[in-house]
């Protein structure tokens, strides 16, 4: 078990002996895990603050649904989704802001944020490794196959793991190029991103083999359709939650870092477990 730490704004972490729970908070409309339960300012700031008293380490917030088929949102609109809830939870917690474009991420930074999570992995804009570079956020690199519109069209790779580890490796080379702090990167397979239950499973047996120069690996599994094929219960989200648990205590046993979900109690008493079994002599 070796040592995993991760650069957050000038401060180091270590997460080997002690998993985080990053609790999703999406502030928009359409998401497929809440149906809109938290776009207005009030609720959003209540689910953080009972996230953040049920353990979350990182509150990840986002005002764009990436969930398949979801349609694209301009960069006014997800900052005033974003920024009031950023500016009024910053002080209490480690903020992620949850976007793909650079002036978001820009504005989430003014707000508090101290971590970038982009889906696209640094391609979709840019202006976000020069940003990165300046401010020397943390920043989460995912894995994405297409855009949320198509990626679950006709997922192909060759050989998934071998394909999404040299993505990896060639961002965090890209990240080298633009003179940012290595320490500060962390990476994400995108489970459901561009990928059937076959390769969503495959990432997951394999994480070991994704993980970058010993960076932190982040993984978000919690209520995503896949489980729902795995455990008979496609009907509904709600029906997920034990799926999603036992994949928390699992991933966590296999080299994740942190775990990326909706139900944060739940979740963080897997984690515990989880830890206590690894750090038994």
């Amino acid at each position: 078990m070796g040592v995993t730490p991760w650069k957050i704004v000038g401060e180091i972490f270590e997460l080997s002996a002690r998993g985080w729970i990053m609790g999703v908070l999406n502030v928009t409309p359409d998401s497929f895990s809440d149906g809109g339960r938290f776009f207005q300012t009030p609720q959003a700031l209540a689910q953080a603050r009972k996230m953040i008293a049920n353990g979350a380490n990182i509150i990840d917030i986002g005002g764009e649904s990436t969930r398949p088929g979801a349609e694209p949102v301009n960069a006014a609109e997800e900052k005033r989704r974003v920024v009031p809830v950023i500016k009024e939870l910053a002080g209490e917690t480690l903020i992620s802001i949850d976007t793909s474009k650079a002036e978001v991420a820009a504005a989430a930074l003014d707000a508090g944020a101290k971590i970038v999570n982009d889906v696209t992995g640094g391609r979709g804009d840019d202006a976000m490794w020069p940003l990165l570079a300046k401010r020397g956020a943390a920043f989460i690199i995912m894995h994405m196959q297409g855009t949320p519109p198509t990626m679950q069209r006709a997922p192909f790779y060759h050989d998934v793991v071998v394909e999404v580890a040299d993505f990896f490796r060639q961002q965090y080379a890209c990240a080298l190029k633009f003179g940012i702090d290595p320490m500060t990167l962390a990476f994400d397979p995108g489970i459901g991103f561009g990928k059937t239950l076959e390769h969503n499973l495959s990432l997951l047996k394999n994480l070991p083999r994704l993980r970058v120069n010993n960076r932190p690996l982040v993984v978000g599994v919690s209520r995503k359709s896949f489980l729902g094929k795995i455990s008979g219960h496609n009907g509904s989200i709600h029906n997920r939650l034990l799926p999603t648990v036992a994949f928390t205590s699992l991933l966590r046993m296999n080299g994740a870092d942190v775990l990326r979900v909706h139900d944060v109690e739940e979740n963080v008493e897997a984690l515990r477990v989880a830890d206590a079994l690894r750090s038994a002599p």
